[in-house]
């Protein structure tokens, strides 16, 4: 089924110009078309449309998914946030009290990828050693990329020490690619980085909306 994903704002990637009322048509797991909304719905009538508030970009990349997955524990609400807070615990002492096992640091995994859908994240870079994570990643739709060179401490934010939006963009968006995208509740390109990615209302990977908010 085509899909015709459009909000007030596209930009296609780094270096594009923001796109009033742009759109991105969505053909199974890949991008068919971008361009404007209206020359798309005339083009393709039949194509299910979803029209979302703010700004359409490429999805996000975070770099740092070993220390994020593998060395940060995150608690599960609400089972252990009244004894444990929360907040993130990283730190070898306090993993070590926690007596971690393989298939917690799965479940911290799969929590964890669930917030990173929710910044719009697509992409992490990383090398993860424990086969629960990997799986938990696998899971999730996230694309793992090899190591690279930290700009700062990991964050689940990618907008987090960015100079510009686009410095945490993953790819760009054209016809041929595979559909991976995210859109922000932001009035305007320039709003990204003071709100952050949790102004996040949806996560495209593979055609498959993995994320909305509610």
């Amino acid at each position: 089924m085509l899909t015709l994903h459009t909000a007030e704002h596209l930009l296609a990637g780094p270096g594009a110009a923001p796109l009033p009322g742009g759109a991105v048509l969505v053909d199974g797991d890949r991008i068919s078309r971008v361009g404007p909304y209206e020359e798309l719905a005339a083009e393709f009538p039949h194509a299910r449309v979803r029209r979302w508030p703010g700004v359409l970009t490429p999805g996000l990349l975070v770099r740092g998914a070993d220390v994020l997955l593998e060395r940060t524990y995150y608690p599960d609400d609400p089972y252990e946030t009244t004894e444990l807070g929360a907040e993130p615990i990283s730190g070898a002492e306090a993993l070590a009290a926690l007596t971690m096992t393989e298939a917690r640091w799965g479940n911290s995994a799969r929590r964890a990828t669930q917030k990173l859908l929710a910044r719009g994240v697509v992409a992490v870079t990383g090398r993860l050693a424990i086969p629960a994570v990997r799986t938990a990643v696998a899971r999730s739709g996230l694309t793992v990329l090899p190591p690279a060179q930290p700009s700062g401490p990991p964050s689940l934010d990618p907008f987090a020490g960015r100079d510009a939006a686009e410095q945490a963009f993953y790819g760009a968006l054209e016809a041929g690619v595979p559909a991976r995208f995210a859109v922000f509740a932001v009035p305007d390109v320039r709003a990204l980085l003071e709100q952050g990615a949790t102004s996040c209302v949806a996560t495209v990977i593979g055609g498959r909306l993995l994320h909305r908010r509610r």
